[in-house]
């Protein structure tokens, strides 16, 4: 298995949530699991380490990095920005096929909202706002955006929501899509935001970051 592909699995398994935030790196379990040796995991795991998705522990193994109250605030704060630039260079350069794309992908996840299937909802809701930011045809932005979101994943997207919430999020989705269909980049920019900002108060309300990291940075010490 090349390099790429081993960290490319190991951040999946990571952002999937399959290793708890704060947990231990089971290395022998990966090993077997994906057929390598000590050594190809141990460097994909310092690649982890510098995506600031693993906390190396010197001669003690590693852990899956927890994110701080501030961790998520300040990220989820990159991520509006980028998401509200995407929005309005979509405006711009979105093709009738990658709107056709998105609408298609609304109308599953609204399919999936009405039959209450919450795991399918989310992934079609990170579809949307992935295909997005590929419609802003913007590879920088793309680049910054896969970063920031790829940190925040876990959170973003399994977090549970009440059906209040849940409502509301259908109905900013709705004003998203007809926002990108009618090309109004100020109207699209500014529900992003507040979409994404109300994303972050339930994360936050929710409890899925901690309020420091000072267990593990005295462990790594």
């Amino acid at each position: 298995m090349l390099h790429e592909e081993v960290v490319g699995r190991i951040r999946d398994i990571l952002l999937d949530g399959e290793i708890t935030p704060g947990a231990r790196i089971p290395e022998r379990e990966l090993c077997e699991r994906l057929q390598i040796s000590r050594t190809p995991l141990r460097e994909a795991l310092k690649v982890l380490a510098a995506e600031r998705l693993v906390l190396l522990l010197p001669h003690r193994g590693s852990r899956a990095a927890k994110l701080t109250d501030k961790d998520m605030r300040d990220l989820f704060e990159v991520c509006q920005g980028l998401e509200a630039l995407a929005g309005e260079l979509a405006c711009e350069r979105i093709t009738d096929a990658e709107m056709e794309l998105i609408a298609t992908a609304h109308a599953a996840m609204v399919q999936h909202y009405r039959e209450r299937d919450l795991i399918q909802y989310y992934r079609g809701n990170r579809t949307i706002h992935e295909a997005i930011v590929a419609a802003a045809g913007n590879p920088v932005l793309s680049g910054l955006y896969a970063s920031v979101t790829a940190r925040i994943r876990r959170a973003r997207y399994v977090t549970p929501m009440t059906p209040q919430r849940w409502a509301l999020a259908v109905q900013e989705h709705e004003a998203i899509l007809n926002a990108l269909q009618r090309r109004d980049s100020t109207g699209l920019s500014h529900i992003l935001r507040t979409h994404l900002r109300h994303k972050r108060e339930e994360v936050l309300q929710a409890g899925f970051a901690d309020t420091d990291n000072s267990d593990l940075i005295r462990e790594s010490a």
